[in-house]
């Protein structure tokens, strides 16, 4: 019926102040959405953060315009997993993906199906890790240029110009095939291409011919980037952006020696200062391109109708405890970068309470008007951005169930614990690959980079967190109605299992 108001249009009544459009004459009642995502962007290497060395000029201003949770974290320091925790608005062990190569089941509800049904346009560009070819229709793309299409079409139609001749460049990347200092890039070496033969350019050019093609319908689109990803590609004209001497590894910290993989061990102090400088600078060209992206959003005029979120599916070690990769609790691993700039009122500022990635599909749907999905264990973080009173989490809970560990961070505490019966199977085993269970704390009031285990000196403490990190497990976990009687060490063990075939479809 004409004139009738739908459930959506009432919906989003219900948030009529946050809703109007910068021109009081018009209501904004389908906004577009664009969800931009880094791949292993830590949320230290950001100037907006306070870093006086990376330059991120675009993401910047991205977060001077809009909402920066200064203190988000992942709910896994692992791209699979994390990825399709922030698409499906669950837990990675109720998603039914805890490992590298696990594919997301066909039937779970998502983020890109819950836009389509609203009568959204969806399109992804870029890295899913759905672990499986991208084909239309895929968990609710209609337009579906994934990592793997997205490749193929960059090679056929990307004729790469030579560079100068005697240029050195990366080689393949082999991960643990090649000494760690290669597939690292400690010479920072640059991809070999020129900026605009690059496939992140190329990607870059799709999403404006996308936009272009669907500036008058509503849209909701995923550009997923895969930079700063190891080898840290970026393009000819960026080989000199940072020089390794300006940077200076983190220390180690006394403790660290039993857990720092085999595989680093070797590097020598030019080796990761020539790794940090490649990161930064795959940082920097991330960077330009997200800012291309947004400055083709402004030139249609879609930003004053875009709800606009950056994030990266984790962090990233840089020398940190001895690592350069995520796979483990420490902080740098697993807090990243969360902006959301919405047009509809929203006032910029900074929130510093903890957050979690599973509060992004909460907050999404939230926000622009979706059924919630079926299952949702997060919070919606709208009230932040109505700058409203809220209960702040009191932790955040994240899992790396390959190394059956999990982790669990207050204001103050970090509180590791693993089964130490796994022998991992990613690569970075240590000399000790099966240490028996054992537990981490760290005061983070007194030592912020987690160097000394105190959970000896806080039994209290320790206790605590155990059943903090069990709660969070029975609160979330499919099987957890067949938990077995045991004790509560028992329990935890028994969650940590790695058993991704066996989750639940719904």
């Amino acid at each position: 019926m004409p004139g009738a108001i739908t459930r959506r249009d009432a919906l989003y009544g219900m948030g009529a102040p946050l809703l109007q459009s910068a021109s009081k004459s018009t209501a904004i009642l389908r906004p577009n959405f664009l969800f931009i995502l880094a791949d292993d962007h830590a949320g230290y290497v950001w100037a907006a953060d306070g870093n006086r060395i990376a330059r991120t000029p675009n993401l910047n201003r991205l977060a001077n315009q809009g909402v920066r949770f200064s203190r988000h974290y992942c709910n896994s320091p692992v791209c699979t997993p994390s990825r399709q925790s922030l698409f499906t608005g669950q837990m990675p062990h109720m998603a039914g993906v805890t490992r590298l190569m696990t594919p997301l089941a066909e039937g779970k509800p998502t983020l890109a199906r819950q836009f389509r049904n609203a009568g959204y346009t969806t399109a992804v560009f870029g890295k899913m890790h759905f672990q499986r070819p991208g084909v239309p229709g895929i968990h609710g793309f209609e337009l579906a240029h994934t990592e793997d299409v997205l490749t193929r079409e960059w090679q056929q139609q990307v004729k790469r110009r030579p560079l100068p001749p005697g240029t050195p460049v990366q080689p393949p990347w082999k991960p643990f095939k090649d000494l760690a200092r290669i597939w690292l890039n400690a010479d920072k070496r640059p991809y070999g291409c020129y900026d605009d033969d690059m496939r992140a350019s190329f990607q870059v050019r799709q999403v404006k011919q996308f936009l272009n093609t669907h500036k008058d319908r509503p849209f909701a689109l995923w550009v997923s980037f895969l930079e700063p990803h190891s080898p840290f590609h970026f393009p000819y004209e960026y080989r000199d952006k940072f020089a390794p001497k300006q940077f200076q590894p983190p220390p180690l910290g006394p403790e660290d020696a039993w857990q720092i993989p085999l595989i680093f061990r070797d590097l020598t102090e030019d080796d990761k200062r020539g790794i940090i400088a490649a990161y930064y600078t795959s940082v920097e060209f991330l960077d330009r391109n997200v800012g291309r992206v947004l400055g083709k959003l402004a030139e249609l005029g879609l930003d004053r109708n875009t709800v606009v979120v950056y994030t990266a599916d984790h962090g990233y070690d840089l020398g940190h405890h001895g690592r350069f990769e995520k796979h483990c609790g420490f902080d740098p691993a697993l807090r990243v970068p969360l902006v959301i700039r919405d047009p509809r009122g929203i006032k910029p500022r900074v929130i510093s309470d903890l957050t979690e990635h599973i509060d992004v599909p909460a907050t999404i749907t939230d926000l622009m008007g979706l059924e919630p999905l079926p299952i949702q264990h997060g919070r919606s973080l709208r009230p932040y951005l109505e700058g409203k009173p809220v209960q702040p989490r009191d932790h955040i809970f994240s899992e790396y169930l390959e190394n059956e560990e999990a982790y669990i961070r207050t204001p103050r505490w970090k509180f590791i614990y693993c089964t130490g019966k796994r022998a991992r199977q990613d690569g970075y085993g240590t000399a000790n690959p099966t240490p028996g269970r054992y537990t981490i704390l760290y005061d983070l009031n007194s030592d912020p980079d987690e160097f000394h285990n105190v959970a000896a000196n806080h039994p209290e403490i320790v206790a605590e967190m155990k059943r903090l990190m069990l709660d969070r497990f029975r609160s979330t976990h499919p099987e957890a109605k067949a938990e077995p009687r045991g004790t509560l060490e028992e329990s935890l063990d028994y969650y940590l299992r790695p058993r991704d075939a066996q989750a639940s479809s719904s």
